[in-house]
């Protein structure tokens, strides 16, 4: 194993900073979420809005779950595709990064609503981990 000298032996990976996501301009234009992801089923930002909009008319938490957890595993897709390994940050000020993380904060919250603990902390851990500043602003 090779160590550049000074190097940071204790530092994470670098953040991660997602691509713009086209559905953001369809959204800001006026388009609502559900056809949004059907254009776009690939969006994070899409299944989020879904998610939201569903939770904010009082939809079924279960049905919440489902948006979330849809919008979630596209978000890991997407990262893995921009060179997440895994793990390290996924800054809320980037604002590319926030259909993910609204995803998970919505599962996390959906989760903890139907009674499934072990996956509001994961879900919610996971979320601080990325962004503290998203746990703080989304839970």
């Amino acid at each position: 194993m090779s160590l550049t000298p000074g190097a940071d032996l204790m530092a994470g990976p670098p953040p991660t900073h997602l691509p713009v996501d086209p559905a953001a301009e369809l959204l800001a234009s006026g388009v609502s979420a559900a056809d949004v992801v059907r254009r776009l089923p690939a969006s994070p930002l899409a299944w989020a809005t879904f998610a939201q909009e569903a939770r904010d008319a009082g939809a079924d938490d279960v049905t919440v779950y489902a948006y979330s957890r849809v919008g979630y595993h596209r978000s890991l897709d997407l990262l893995r595709r921009n060179g997440w390994k895994g793990n390290g940050p996924v800054p809320w000020e980037h604002e590319p990064n926030r259909g993910f993380l609204r995803s998970l904060a919505l599962l996390a919250l959906a989760a903890r609503a139907i009674g499934e603990t072990e996956e509001w902390d994961r879900c919610s851990g996971f979320l601080r981990d990325s962004s503290p500043t998203a746990a703080d602003e989304l839970l």
